[in-house]
């Protein structure tokens, strides 16, 4: 049956108060129809928590509004991110498997504070979740809400420098926890009912680990990212259709703390509006 092709752009890659981002869901729909677009997909971290009222608000906008999540994975030592669109989030068994990585986040969280601890830079369990404040149950708390912590108590001028120096992979208070590997997490996610899409292939460094996951059964690739100058984009575009897979794109917007946006504004990066239906009906296959 052939797809009717939905016109307009969207933005797949957005993230909301349900994990790390600023902006409550239903502010994220909003602030989509202010930019002009046709779609905006919720891919909070390792959470489904905002997809309901996400829905509803792109529902009284008129506005759609794709259903999908980020899951954190770990191949070699290496952090890839892949995400799941039009998958079941209700399902028992998927909220279980989100449960387990919250609760892995939430370890590392505690590890990491320990090494700032370490470093002389005080920070407290509670300080984070303060600067999380207002978050739902199943919701998920992370590194850029200890990243503003220690922009409030001045230990860096930024969270770009918080991650610099310190959080992100190659930093002084980074640690690594069990994760599912990106190949269990597209997995999971089939059996979710979803279509998985590697996330920002450009940060990895390690196109042949996509090309990998391409071939053993990811069902796109993030071809178009904040973080993607022209070259990645033209390569990752390349390799979707030497694969036969769906090219995505979205700004993995984030909002905004003290001026500061994180990756980039929601409407930064888009794909044709037709994108969200070829993922729907890649998802229909592991129904």
């Amino acid at each position: 049956m052939a797809v009717k092709l939905a016109a307009g752009r969207a933005d797949l890659h957005t993230h909301s108060t349900a994990s790390d981002g600023t902006g409550s869901p239903a502010d994220n729909v909003r602030l989509a129809l202010e930019s002009g677009l046709a779609a905006v997909a919720l891919t909070d971290h390792d959470t489904t928590a905002g997809l309901e009222e996400a829905l509803a608000e792109g529902e009284r906008l008129g506005i759609r509004v794709v259903p999908g999540v980020e899951l954190s994975t770990m191949q070699d030592g290496l952090e890839i991110h892949v995400l799941g669109y039009f998958l079941d989030w209700r399902d028992g068994r998927w909220q279980e498997r989100l449960a387990s990585q919250r609760d892995a986040r939430m370890r590392r969280n505690a590890m990491i504070i320990e090494r700032l601890n370490a470093l002389g830079m005080p920070v407290t369990m509670e300080e984070v979740e303060r600067a999380a404040a207002g978050r739902s149950p199943g919701t998920s708390i992370g590194r850029p809400h200890i990243a503003a912590v220690m922009v409030e108590k001045g230990y860096v001028a930024s969270r770009a420098e918080a991650f610099d120096r310190f959080l992100g992979s190659a930093g002084a208070a980074y640690v690594r926890v069990p994760r599912p590997t990106p190949l269990e997490a597209v997995n999971w996610i089939h059996e979710a009912g979803g279509a998985a899409v590697i996330a920002h292939p450009g940060l990895y460094g390690r196109d042949e680990l996509v090309e990998a996951l391409l071939r053993e059964g990811a069902d796109g690739v993030e071809a178009y990212h904040s973080d993607h100058g022209p070259d990645d984009e033209a390569r990752y575009a390349a390799m979707a259709e030497r694969h036969g897979v769906i090219a995505t794109g979205g700004s993995d917007y984030h909002g905004a703390r003290g001026g500061e946006v994180f990756h980039g504004p929601l409407g930064g990066r888009t794909v044709d509006a037709a994108v969200a239906d070829l993922l729907e009906a890649a998802s229909r296959k592991y129904r």
